[in-house]
């Protein structure tokens, strides 16, 4: 699998205050980035699979409306999260 706990534990644990800070927006958008990536590989492979490209599109979306979120709550902590993941905004 390519998401273990372990792997987890070191999102949260880099980009949230513990590595048992799942609630964090910074660490959920850590998550979403790195299942973001994952998928973009698979759909390079897999081009007619379309249930994970849908997939792939709500989890871009998730990731907007928390960065959304985290924009309107502190601009300081979504400009760091968005310079530490290197998104284009």
């Amino acid at each position: 699998m390519y998401l273990d706990v372990a792997k987890k534990q070191e999102i949260f644990e880099k980009y949230g205050k513990s590595n048992t800070d799942t609630g964090s927006p910074e660490a959920q958008i850590a998550l979403f980035s790195y299942r973001i990536s994952h998928l973009t590989e698979h759909l390079k492979l897999n081009r007619k699979d379309y249930s994970t490209e849908r997939a792939l599109t709500m989890l871009v979306g998730k990731r907007r409306r928390q960065l959304n979120y985290l924009k309107d709550r502190d601009i300081a902590r979504y400009r760091a999260i968005v310079k530490a993941l290197g998104l284009r905004k």
